[in-house]
């Protein structure tokens, strides 16, 4: 077995260049794999590798300045869900295409049990789910509200039209708690008061409370793609893209030029070759497919194709927290 951690600290980098380049050093001599964002304002990743690396990573982290006090969520898994390593630096390590958004005047931490509590309590409040559509799409709270949303920095237009009332208890919550770092901090500037979030986010739910109150899987960024969070309701929530069919496992399209990343069950993939469309099937540049590891990671096909081809090659979500 393997380990896979999430993490992201909030504490200021005053040379990101510097920082990127050591940390990469290091996190090569350790051999971990995975993607970690790092600027100015701070350190996200998520990352892979046997128990002995992820707890020599973590000890590197937390013996940096600033850094000593990072949490991570943490997970075990039958293999490394990345390719190879990424390091590298961002103007943000969450892109809300914002400049002076402090988490420090961001909203109040909810434990899991305080949240769990908060939901049983039949106190009037609203629910935000602070993610993408084809992340909520496979999972989600009771009750939440999903917007329909390709990118984390399109949520401050939705909030101007929302029409959430200023007076009412929020709860908001994502995959591991850092786009509601920054996204509490708009709503309060906005006016709303009583602004809470799940902090840890859903996999510290998971962990802590069993996912009680959380319908279908969570969407991760790595190879995974969902993990389950209630181990007593796994039952899919999304329907395949292609049969209609329940199901909540994600592929890529195998037309490189279309690469849409759908839900799809094992039949469809069979009978559509990997395609999200007829269309897709009749492409000169799809891949080869593979009935047998229909939901493999297809990180190497695009060596069927040129080099120009490469350059737009797809790449799954990228994100981390």
């Amino acid at each position: 077995m393997y380990e896979v951690i999430l993490y992201y600290n909030f504490s200021p980098i005053e040379d990101a260049d510097h920082f990127c380049k050591q940390h990469k050093k290091k996190c090569k001599e350790i051999g971990l794999k995975g993607r970690i964002y790092i600027s100015e304002e701070g350190i996200n990743g998520t990352a892979g590798g046997t128990k002995e690396q992820v707890e020599e990573y973590k000890e590197y982290l937390r013996s940096l300045e600033g850094f000593e006090n990072t949490e991570f969520k943490q997970d075990s898994s039958e293999y490394v869900p990345f390719a190879k390593l990424i390091c590298k630096v961002r103007r943000e390590i969450v892109s809300l295409h914002m400049d002076g958004v402090d988490p420090n005047n961001g909203g109040t931490h909810l434990q899991p049990d305080q949240w769990r509590n908060v939901m049983e309590s039949g106190e009037d409040y609203v629910m935000i789910d602070v993610r993408n559509n084809y992340e909520s799409k496979v999972g989600h709270f009771e009750g939440a509200l999903k917007p329909d949303l390709e990118n984390f920095y399109d949520f401050p237009q939705w909030l101007e039209e929302a029409n959430i009332p200023k007076d009412k208890k929020v709860l908001m919550y994502c995959t591991g708690g850092i786009r509601c770092e920054k996204f509490s901090v708009l709503m309060k500037d906005a006016g709303w008061e009583d602004v809470n979030q799940l902090h840890g986010g859903i996999l510290n739910y998971a962990k802590k409370e069993g996912g009680k109150h959380f319908k279908g899987k969570c969407f991760v960024f790595d190879d995974r793609l969902v993990v389950p969070v209630n181990a007593e309701d796994l039952e899919p929530i999304a329907l395949c893209e292609i049969s209609g069919q329940p199901a909540d496992t994600y592929i890529n399209c195998a037309n490189m030029e279309c690469n849409k990343l759908f839900v799809c069950c094992e039949q469809a993939a069979i009978k559509m070759e990997g395609c999200c469309s007829k269309e897709c099937m009749e492409s000169e540049y799809r891949r080869p497919f593979d009935p047998e590891n229909a939901f493999k990671p297809f990180r190497k096909w695009y060596n069927y194709f040129d080099d120009d081809f490469k350059d737009r090659a797809i790449q799954q979500p990228s994100g981390c927290a």
